[in-house]
């Protein structure tokens, strides 16, 4: 092994043919329907990631995913993707007031799309330009940083925050 080859993990995942997760110890201990779960999804989406039962109890907490061999990091990444949904909003073409509940009519990194954003508590702050948006169905949107919108969107997001 060389300094670039991560070392191999004491655990084994593997899709089965229904399409779930299955995660299998060093000492033979299968687990189907494991279910990933970044500890911090914005903030730092590649440390700290949680393999638990479909109870909820934990099975492995993975620490850094580059620490991983590449298939078994392939596997675990494409199945955070498929259960995190959050586009990215790259414009806010229209509010509709600034009164909630407000209807807002935004191009995603999804492609375009309307919400209704309930109450301003919706929004949060992530850091000094970044901001998740949570509208009235749960779905969350990020907008990863002000300063890379247009005047209007800008503004939009900014008066919430």
């Amino acid at each position: 092994m060389n300094a670039t080859t991560p070392p191999d993990p004491d655990f084994q995942l593997w899709i089965d043919p229904f399409g779930r997760l299955v995660y299998r110890d060093a000492t033979g201990h299968e687990c189907v329907d494991a279910v990933p779960v970044r500890a911090y999804p914005i903030t730092d989406p590649t440390h700290w990631v949680i393999l638990g039962d479909a109870q909820g109890r934990e099975l492995r907490c993975i620490e850094d995913l580059h620490s991983l061999p590449g298939a078994l990091r392939d596997i675990l990444e494409d199945e955070l993707a498929r259960r995190e949904f959050v586009p990215q909003i790259r414009r806010v073409i229209l509010v509709s007031s600034y009164l909630e509940p407000a209807e807002w009519e935004v191009d995603t990194d999804r492609g375009h799309t309307r919400f209704v954003l309930k109450t301003e508590d919706d929004v949060r702050r992530l850091g000094p330009h970044s901001a998740l948006i949570q509208d009235s169905q749960g779905v969350r949107y990020l907008v990863p940083d002000t300063r890379h919108l247009d005047p209007y969107s800008r503004r939009a997001v900014d008066r919430y925050l």
